[in-house]
């Protein structure tokens, strides 16, 4: 069975042109937060992406939001997204 940021990645190549994606888990930096659930992920996502770079900032990040809608809801308490070209 793939892990959880495999899940994440395939659901983003699925629906969104990209070159590549790395996915990190920050989760452990956050382990003393006051509101810390070891069940929801701090995850940073750079994506490598001519389409999403050609966007406006906030329409890429909505666009990759959007597809990880249910997980934000669910499995993903903090996301930092970082665009390249």
């Amino acid at each position: 069975m793939k892990n959880y940021l495999d899940i994440i990645e395939s659901k983003l190549r699925k629906n969104i042109k990209l070159e590549s994606i790395t996915i990190i888990d920050n989760s452990n930096k956050h382990r003393h937060h006051k509101f810390f659930d070891s069940k929801k992920f701090h995850l940073h996502i750079k994506i490598k992406s001519s389409y999403l770079k050609t966007l406006p900032r906030i329409n890429a990040q909505r666009i990759i939001m959007n597809v990880l809608n249910e997980d934000l809801k669910n499995k993903i308490h903090a996301l930092e997204i970082s665009i390249e070209q």
